[in-house]
């Protein structure tokens, strides 16, 4: 069972932790990185020179004799849903704080700014089902419930369906979505549903890893355990051939995975248990706002 104390305690200090970090300047950069996006229908009025023709609205200019453009706003409010892995390897951990207590701190992070800017914020956590899902909402409340059920999700924990999470997502957000999938993305088959997620939502994946992850300690003989199967396997840690094996693999598939994302279209952040995820999210959101802005101009 979940220590309740204990998990609250966590909260608080995930909660104090990132109320700091959450300035005017990060909210700043989020909002240029994400509003705007969205847009939605506000009125048809009838043409001015210099309207940009592509506007115009052939059936309600056919129906008066007079041409009539469409106009549009740019939404003010966004709904932003965190999808996060709750599976069994995020358990895992060579550092003091393990990938799940990374996702929370992340999602809180991320989900305070996104209220600085008076959005809504969802949440769907997923092993190998849909374990919880909050619908969205707006508050300071939400963002605590939502570092709340992360944190609580010790007990879902089982394998990885990262598919099955998207689909469900897709079935149920039919409004265009800003979409974080928190992951360690330790899952096959899920590259076809990213693609279609990417194409009606604005996706952003964020990948969770532990130094371990890439790079094996020179420890001995070791024996390391799936956390989501259970089976368990003796290593050698002092053979550098195998560390070395282990780290080039584990660089191979980190290329992969970007190379999926780039492939489509799907902006990513990378981040570990060991580093402050403050600086990685500082960086995504300028290195995403000066993109726009090259792509505007």
């Amino acid at each position: 069972m979940i220590d309740t104390v204990e998990l609250m305690r966590k909260v608080g200090s995930i909660r104090i932790l990132t109320s700091r970090l959450v300035d005017d300047h990060l909210a700043g950069d989020y909002h240029s990185s994400f509003k705007g996006q969205g847009i939605e229908f506000d009125e048809v009025r009838e043409y001015i020179v210099g309207d940009d023709v592509r506007s115009i609205d052939w059936n309600v200019t056919a129906r008066t004799g007079f041409p009539h453009v469409k106009r549009f706003s740019e939404e003010r409010e966004l709904t932003v849903v965190f999808l996060v892995d709750v599976s069994g390897s995020q358990s895992y951990s060579s550092t003091p704080r393990p990938k799940s207590e990374l996702a929370a701190e992340l999602t809180c992070l991320l989900a305070l700014t996104s209220i600085r800017n008076q959005d809504n914020i969802g949440l769907v956590l997923f092993s190998d089902r849909v374990v919880k899902t909050l619908p969205p909402r707006k508050g300071r409340k939400a963002v605590m419930r939502l570092v709340r059920e992360v944190l609580a999700a010790d007990e879902a924990r089982g394998g990885t369906d990262i598919a099955g999470a998207l689909d469900f997502l897709n079935s149920v957000m039919r409004r265009k979505a800003v979409v974080f999938l928190v992951s360690d993305f330790q899952d096959a088959g899920w590259e076809k549903r990213l693609a279609t997620t990417a194409i009606h939502h604005d996706l952003v994946c964020c990948h969770l890893s532990d130094p371990c992850e890439r790079q094996l300690p020179d420890a001995g003989v070791l024996e390391l355990e799936d956390p989501e199967t259970g089976e368990a396997l003796w290593v050698d840690t002092s053979s550098k051939a195998l560390r070395e094996a282990y780290a080039a693999q584990a660089a191979a598939r980190l290329e992969g995975l970007k190379t999926t994302f780039r492939r489509n279209r799907v902006d990513a952040m990378f981040l570990s248990t060991d580093q402050d995820p403050i600086h990685d999210v500082r960086a995504f959101f300028r290195n995403r706002a000066a993109k726009r802005r090259r792509a505007v101009s």
